[in-house]
Order: structure tokens, then sequence, then C-alpha cells
């Protein structure tokens, strides 16, 4: 039997086409780009108005998604997401968090030239895209340059090659060609699902990143915390979560968390995890601070999104990075 795929055209350097101020979105992949795969699948594209470079996605884009997504994922066999490659790290795990009861798969993939351009690798990844639904995964699943990475601690890791993305932590579930197909699957256990459920995204959840460094950082983030709008914020500290034990920088945290602002720290580290290791970084736990492990900078983001969105105490995102295996 056919499988029905739905697939959800955001836009990216995937379908785009030259214009005289550069690569721009284009419809022009709609046509063709599934088309060799055909003959076992049936592709229903939606086709967002406008398509975007995802150097340009919005909260407000993440909510109509999902609104769409949730309409179409029960009635197909799986979804695949055409994205940008800049964010898509991001959206992926917007997606994985929020599409709550996910018991098909999702596929993400992009490409880091147009499919037209010349030696592109837009084709293989599509065509890896598209054999990656015979893996009856039950999750969101990033493609790209022949391996499959789950959503959930994944990043865009090269501008330069097409080895575009990885995941430091959890790797590859599998490895694709052409020649051989699937390989080196790394089964992954099958979920119980009530049903659908997808989180609500509140396009004016209000969460920000500070990056520690050596020097000025730390007071700029302390005057920053006193005066900001901000609901929730990550922290990307040093090693295993580690920050300056500096009296005004601890306080203006503790400040910030007392009057219910979340802040999510991680490690600057790719394959960091920001822990109770070492005692420099005792201040900054007792400040309030949440030790989110292994938790990337675009799982930390997406987390805190919904978190704020959904009106999440601190014990609950604690239990929410316990639940994906982050701490």
């Amino acid at each position: 039997m056919t499988k029905r795929i739905f697939v959800l055209y955001t836009g990216g350097t995937i379908g785009m086409s030259r214009s005289e101020h550069g690569l721009r979105p284009d419809t022009a992949l709609v046509g063709k780009a599934l088309a060799p795969f055909s003959d076992s699948l049936s592709f229903d594209w939606h086709v967002c108005d406008p398509l975007i470079d995802s150097s340009a996605v919005t909260l407000e884009n993440w909510r109509d998604w999902l609104a769409i997504l949730a309409e179409k994922i029960p009635q197909y066999d799986g979804t695949l997401v055409l994205h940008g490659t800049d964010t898509m790290a991001y959206t992926a795990n917007i997606l994985a968090l929020a599409l709550q009861g996910l018991n098909k798969p999702l596929v993400i993939t992009g490409s880091q030239l147009p499919y037209d351009a010349p030696d592109s690798d837009a084709p293989p990844n599509l065509a890896a895209a598209v054999a990656a639904f015979s893996l009856e995964l039950q999750e969101v699943a990033i493609v790209f340059n022949g391996k499959i990475f789950p959503a959930v601690g994944s990043s865009k890791v090269s501008t330069e090659t097409a080895a575009g993305f990885d995941n430091p932590h959890f790797g590859a579930l599998g490895r694709w060609n052409e020649t051989d197909g699937w390989h080196d699957i790394q089964p992954r256990p099958s979920k119980l699902s009530d049903g659908l459920n997808t989180l609500a995204l509140n396009p004016q959840a209000k969460v920000v990143c500070h990056t520690l460094t050596p020097g000025f950082a730390a007071q700029h983030m302390s005057d920053g915390l006193a005066h900001t709008a901000a609901q929730a914020a990550v922290l990307q500290s040093y090693g295993h979560g580690n920050a300056p034990s500096d009296e005004k920088f601890i306080q203006s945290v503790q400040t910030f968390t007392q009057k219910g602002g979340l802040m999510l720290n991680i490690s600057q580290v790719p394959q960091g995890c920001a822990a109770a290791v070492y005692a420099q970084g005792s201040a900054l736990r007792q400040a309030g601070v949440i030790n989110a492990g292994k938790c990337n900078l675009e799982t930390a983001t997406a987390l805190l999104t919904l978190a704020v969105s959904n009106g999440w105490t601190a014990d609950a995102v604690q239990q929410k990075l316990a639940d994906l295996g982050l701490v």
C-alpha cells in the first residue's frame, strides 16, 4: 500500500533561485523535487506563503506550522518538512518538544546548495529523507548528508561542507547511501501514545541567551537582568556549567529567578554537560539556575519557549529535562 506523506515546504536554500540580490526562496521545487519517489510514496504539499530564508524564522512561524502539522499528521503516514539550514535545528527541537504523543515519523531536511546547483547536496538529502520513512520512527528527526539524527541535541555544525549537522551527545540513528540504503541503525524504543497533543506556543514568549566570556560579559549580563523584559534565559556557561562567583552577578541571577524568571544553564562546549561537578558553579546553582545537563542551545531555546508559553515552573522544566534524557 502506498504511503501518504505530508510535505511542509517552509523555504530555505534547497528551493532557492538566484536573483539580483542573491539567492531567494522559490516555488519551482514543488513540481520536481519529489517526483523521482512518487512510484512508492504519495506526496501532498503545503507551500508556505511566503516562503522564507530560515534566518528570518519567527515564533509566529512556529505557531502556524504547529497548527498545520497538528491538523495534517493524523491524516498521513509521515511528514516531511523542507527547511533552511540556519535554524533547522531550532525548528526541529520545537517540533519534537511541542508535538507530544507523536507516533509517526516527522523528517526534516534541506541542503547547503540549491536543488538545481551543480553538485548540489539537495537530491541526495531528499533521497535519504524519503528513505527514512521506511524506518518507522516515532519522532522528529533531521536527515542530512546520509545520516539521521534525533532532533533533541542536534545542531548545525558547518556552513562549508555537506556535513552540516551533528548531534554530539546522542549521535546518528543511522546512515544511508544510495547503494546500501540504511545501515548502522540504532534502534529506538517504540513509544506508547494516546494520540497527538500539541503544546501551545505563545508568539510573545520572551526568551534570551547570554554567553559568558572572560571580561565584561558577566557585568553586562548583570546590568541587563536588572531591566530585562525576558521571562526566561539560556546561560551558556563554561565547561560543566561554571561561572564567575562575582557577588553582583550572582545576586542579579537570584533576583531574576526569585521574580519567576527561568534560567537554564548549559555548557558552551558542544559535548558539554552542565552539572554539579565543581564548587565554582555552586553559587550559580544556589541562585536558582537550572542545570540542563547535556542540553544544547537549540533544545534549550525550544524548551524555554514552551515553558514560558505554558506556564511551567522550574521543577516542571527540570522534569522535562529528565524525561528527555538530558540530565
